[in-house]
């Protein structure tokens, strides 16, 4: 499928890392936030055995959108399996995406 990357970890262990733990930050639910000095929704949901991170991300007033899941593997790595988007892109929200430090508990 074109824009999927098999494995977080094929790109250098820093991505992985620093994609993971940029990741791991955020919380479950809905966040407000700001990317590339926009308004951004971010919706984060794990799954309860922690296999599974599904993230949706949609410019507040505008028409941009950022959408995956990321499946962890029994062994060491992850996959990535971006929305009709390339991988790239998702990498790059993930790492400059700063929530607000107000959560919303509820969207309207």
């Amino acid at each position: 499928m074109p824009g999927t990357m098999t494995a977080v970890r094929n790109g250098p262990p820093w991505v992985q890392a620093t994609f993971e733990d940029a990741l791991a930050k955020l919380p479950d639910g809905y966040v407000d936030g700001n990317f590339g000095n926009r308004s951004w929704g971010v919706t984060v949901k794990r799954s309860e055995e922690g296999k599974r991170i599904w993230l949706y991300g949609e410019e507040l007033g505008g028409t941009d959108i950022v959408s995956f899941n990321l499946y962890r593997l029994a062994g060491p790595g992850s996959i990535l399996k971006p929305c009709e988007m390339s991988s790239a892109k998702v990498i790059d929200f993930v790492l400059g995406f700063e929530a607000s430090t107000k959560r919303v508990e509820s969207r309207p």
